[in-house]
């Protein structure tokens, strides 16, 4: 991944486009204090969490199928590993979390609102749907949401499509609950094998991953020209691309933090809730979702009056994007073909469809359930890549000419 390639784009004169970022800080602050006096701490905890999630994402470029695409076409290993640095630093935290909260493992008690799936083909079934959105649309949910901030037209499309396939998979739920949920039970590894040795296991297996990934490692890729002066160290940070190991360890720990002051780190209830609601007044959605407040995950089970805190979440987190990427000047609108903007809607009804059966996506089932030690969360994510690799050569035919 080369991240020096993506050279700030202007998206207007200098001032316009700093005074904007700021403005939207100074909103988003503003906005944090507000909730914290109206709604109480929590909600302005989630607005926190959501922006510096947001900044993250767009300053390293945290794309899960970025970061796999270019592996399978150019054996570049650098996101591979960030992926890898986040689920270690989440699994260290969440474990923490666990020992205190749920002193013993083999009782029979699951962490409180872990993102623990079932164990079901249903959860292969969705990351490999999911995995073919992600080629299609060009990325994953959370990519496209951070995407949004840099302007990106694709993602409206995507974006839209998800909620198509959310209504979709509210609509079949209870078909798959009653042919591989209903008698599927969650599979928490420290309920069998303790903490030391689910965690061992666990990071054993990223130790393993991360050392086949740097065998890949091209000397090339981990040189880069210091520049202490001021000017060079606001490039740095605020222009050029970060490591995207630096931004898999901040997700890492807001994942920890996350899910220690409100609950696990997730892009998708809050669009789940908007696709119920629109499809249930459409008459898509049947008004018994079976089992559906039984199982854990990313996906909203109640109604709130007008948004959830994963709504607040997704919000600042597209704001903070938008601050971050104009600062950068890398906000553009770009004109796109009606060939790539049908694929980006095909790949987000698949991403939304997905995301529901598998009861989240690369954040809220991927990264919060492997962190939380869940066998789902391996099963989502083996399935995605499988996904991913299979469905790049259509991708590369659809887009040949667009």
């Amino acid at each position: 991944m080369n991240h020096d390639s993506h050279r700030p784009r202007l998206a207007g004169p200098f001032l316009i486009r700093h005074g904007l970022a700021l403005a939207l800080v100074a909103a988003l602050a503003a906005t944090g204090l507000w909730l914290h006096e109206h709604l109480g701490r929590a909600e302005a905890w989630v607005l926190i969490t959501g922006a510096v999630f947001g900044w993250l994402l767009q300053r390293s470029r945290f794309c899960f199928f970025c970061i796999l695409r270019e592996w399978f076409e150019e054996r570049d290993p650098r996101g591979l590993l960030g992926i890898l640095v986040a689920l270690a630093v989440g699994t260290l935290g969440h474990v923490v979390l666990f020992g205190a909260w749920v002193p013993d493992p083999g009782a029979g008690h699951l962490p409180p609102r872990a993102h623990i799936g079932p164990v079901s083909w249903v959860v292969l079934l969705g990351g490999l749907i999911f995995g073919i959105g992600m080629s299609l649309s060009g990325s994953c949910i959370s990519a496209h949401l951070y995407r949004l901030g840099e302007g990106s037209v694709l993602s409206v499309f995507a974006l839209l499509g998800a909620v198509i396939g959310f209504m979709l998979g509210f609509r079949t739920w209870n078909s798959f609950w009653n042919a591989g949920l209903a008698e599927a039970s969650p599979a928490w590894l420290p309920s069998s094998m303790g903490y030391a040795g689910s965690t061992t296991l666990q990071l054993l297996i990223l130790a393993v991953l991360a050392v086949w990934q740097l065998r890949h490692l091209r000397p090339a890729d981990s040189v880069q020209t210091a520049d202490y002066t001021l000017s060079g160290l606001w490039h740095r940070i605020m222009v050029q691309r970060w490591p995207t190991w630096l931004g898999g360890a901040g997700i890492g720990l807001i994942g920890t933090v996350a899910y220690l002051r409100t609950e696990p780190l997730g892009v998708t209830a809050e669009l789940s809730r908007v696709s119920r609601e629109l499809g249930s007044a459409m008459g898509m959605v049947p008004d018994r979702l079976r089992g559906l407040d039984q199982v854990s995950g990313c996906i909203v089970t109640e109604t709130v009056q007008w948004i959830g805190n994963n709504g607040i979440f997704v919000l600042a987190m597209i704001a903070a994007a938008w601050a971050s990427a104009l600062l950068a000047g890398q906000f553009r609108v770009e004109r796109k073909s009606l060939r790539a903007m049908a694929s980006a809607l095909g790949g987000g009804i698949l991403l939304g469809f997905g995301a529901m059966i598998a009861l989240g996506c690369t954040i809220g089932t991927l990264l919060s359930g492997i962190s939380a030690l869940a066998v789902s969360g391996w099963m989502f994510a083996l399935a995605m890549i499988v996904g991913v690799r299979v469905s790049l050569p259509l991708r590369r035919l659809l887009l040949a000419s667009g």
